[in-house]
């Protein structure tokens, strides 16, 4: 914030000034700053309630030879999909679904499989503009929490974890909305 000086605790406060105790600066307000009449959550149009593991599976149907004669890169797939719901006035509920096979000379070395949830609050949003924020901007808030999962899930099943890439959730948008033959909107 401007105006406001981080503190930096007392070890960074010796090295300048020969060891001598520095006496902190007040912090400031303990309100928050009201901008122009608006509270804190009235300038934030997107807020997170909550997030959530909705269901996790994980499969080794071939273990323990899958982990014994892993002999290198296998193949990955990696599917994605987003499901949105209205759950009150201006509150949604997002749900990504990661689904991810590995394979090795046709066998499956495992499968993942997990909905991670977030819930919503949208206030003041126009109309056209819902849309991508619940399927494009609330997904990539969700995606490293999810990625986190695949990626322990995998650690602990035995193999290497798995740190999927980024995924572009304005073309996933674009794809889904082409092929409603809808036109989406800007993103």
């Amino acid at each position: 914030m401007a105006g406001k000086k981080k503190s930096t605790g007392a070890g960074a406060a010796k090295a300048g000034n020969g060891g001598l105790p520095v006496t902190p600066e007040p912090s400031g307000p303990s309100e928050p700053i009201d901008f122009e009449g608006q509270s804190d959550e009235a300038m934030m149009p997107v807020v997170v309630l909550a997030q959530y593991l909705k269901d996790l599976s994980f499969e080794s149907p071939n273990a323990p030879e899958s982990l014994t004669t892993m002999s290198g890169q296998p193949d990955v797939n990696i599917g994605v999909n987003v499901e949105a719901k209205k759950v009150g006035d201006n509150d949604y509920e997002v749900i990504l679904f990661l689904n991810v096979t590995a394979e090795e000379n046709k066998k499956t070395m495992f499968i993942v499989e997990v909905s991670y949830a977030g819930l919503f609050t949208l206030t003041d949003i126009p109309e056209e503009a819902l849309q991508p924020i619940i399927l494009i901007e609330a997904p990539r808030l969700l995606f490293p929490f999810a990625r986190n999962i695949v990626s322990d899930a995998t650690r602990e099943g035995g193999f290497p974890p798995l740190l999927i890439q980024p995924v572009d959730f304005v073309s996933l948008y674009q794809q889904h909305m082409e092929a409603e033959g809808a036109e989406p909107a800007p993103a």
